[in-house]
């Protein structure tokens, strides 16, 4: 068995649905500070995070990842246990095998072999970990970057190894994320008997010619590097449940996910331009879970290109679909960051799975990119 698939199945063996940890903190922590990594604890609440830093030296180079899972779902559709990591056909199974434990693991055994080979390698590396990404994200990293800007610690550049793939490892890299604004829009009305709707206001009907509107703008045309920004309802709440009996309100989430091209005030004026021509009453409130970010052409992506081209003798493309992850903190403080982890097809699903061999690429290539920057600068 390969250090990369042990590691993997301890960590997959502990129950970490977020924001618990369950001890897979103290694992990492206990393998990197015989390589002589600093350990320091970085708890905020509920949330378990861990700094771990070798050298002083710039560039600093850092892995990013979570500890924490998705909930397994009906236990009884897997096929094996989901914490009880289980190999078949090549791949291991288990609850956070792909997102992102065995991303964790490959970067974990990438730098035991890195120090190894290189053990007064320039500049320095850092690795960062969460329990808190996969729930509201308010005690993970983001308080971290928090500590790291207040003493000045400047991270050049960032690599998070959330599953990037598509279909064969390195096939794909995250250079950039959309933005994300959510939205609980509450439109009241006038409760009433249904036979006498004279007598009430429904806040759906009232609302109803707004949606359409909300879902039918045209934001923007998106550009070179995002898709255009959209927008989605996830939730409409009304009633008693009563079939009787007009609502007095109605509750509605909503989720933009936005390109460069706008920024948060600019979405908030024309949605509330939107709701405003149509009359009814209504409070919105709004959650910023993170702003879009880009990395440009530079010395992170030449050097994580030319890694994946050496480990599997493709080009990978940079891309920036999906949804958001921890870089979107990271970003704003100039450092370069981009996402290339394993294959996401069977991220938060039942029986989510790794591919062995997928386990192994992805650990070379790690190893290939700090070789790049730190011993061929």
């Amino acid at each position: 068995m390969s250090d990369t698939l042990e590691l993997l199945k301890d960590l997959v063996s502990r129950e970490s649905v977020t924001p618990e940890d369950a001890g897979c903190q103290d694992v990492l922590a206990e393998r990197l500070t015989r390589l002589g990594f600093r350990e320091e604890r970085l708890n905020f609440a509920d949330t378990q995070n861990i700094w771990l830093r070798r050298g002083d030296a710039k560039p600093l180079f850092t892995f990013l990842g979570h500890t924490d899972v998705v909930p397994a779902g009906p236990l009884e559709k897997w096929l094996s246990p989901p914490f009880i990591p289980t190999i078949r056909d090549g791949k291991l199974y288990g609850r956070g095998t792909a997102d992102m434990k065995g991303g964790i693991a490959a970067f974990i055994t990438a730098v035991e072999r890195f120090i190894a080979q290189y053990p007064a390698h320039q500049g320095s590396i850092a690795v960062v970990m969460t329990s808190d990404e996969e729930g509201i994200a308010t005690n993970g990293v983001v308080k971290v970057v928090e500590i790291l800007e207040k003493r000045n610690e400047k991270i050049d550049w960032c690599l998070v190894g959330e599953p990037s793939s598509d279909k064969k490892t390195g096939d794909v890299i995250r250079v950039g994320r959309r933005g994300s604004l959510c939205a609980r829009l509450t439109v009241y009305g006038i409760q009433g008997h249904v036979a006498y709707p004279e007598l009430a206001e429904n806040p759906i009907h009232t609302f109803a010619p707004a949606l359409k509107e909300l879902t039918e703008e045209v934001w923007d045309d998106g550009n070179e590097f995002f898709p255009p920004t959209g927008l989605q309802v996830s939730n409409i709440n009304a009633g008693t449940g009563a079939e009787n009996i007009i609502p007095g309100s109605a509750e509605v989430q909503f989720n933009l996910r936005f390109c460069t091209e706008l920024d948060e005030a600019v979405i908030k004026q024309r949605t509330s331009a939107i709701l405003d021509k149509y009359g009814f009453n209504y409070d919105l409130e709004w959650r910023l879970s993170g702003n879009p970010f880009l990395t440009e052409k530079g010395a992170l992506i030449d050097a994580v290109h030319a890694a994946i081209k050496a480990i599997t003798g493709f080009e990978t493309q940079d891309d920036t679909g999906g949804g958001t992850s921890d870089g979107r903190f990271i970003a704003p403080t100039g450092a370069q960051v981009i996402e290339l982890g394993l294959l996401n097809e069977s991220i938060h699903k039942i029986n989510e799975h790794v591919g062995l061999e997928d386990l192994e690429v992805l650990s070379r290539i790690y190893e290939q990119i700090l070789i790049n920057l730190l011993v061929k600068i």
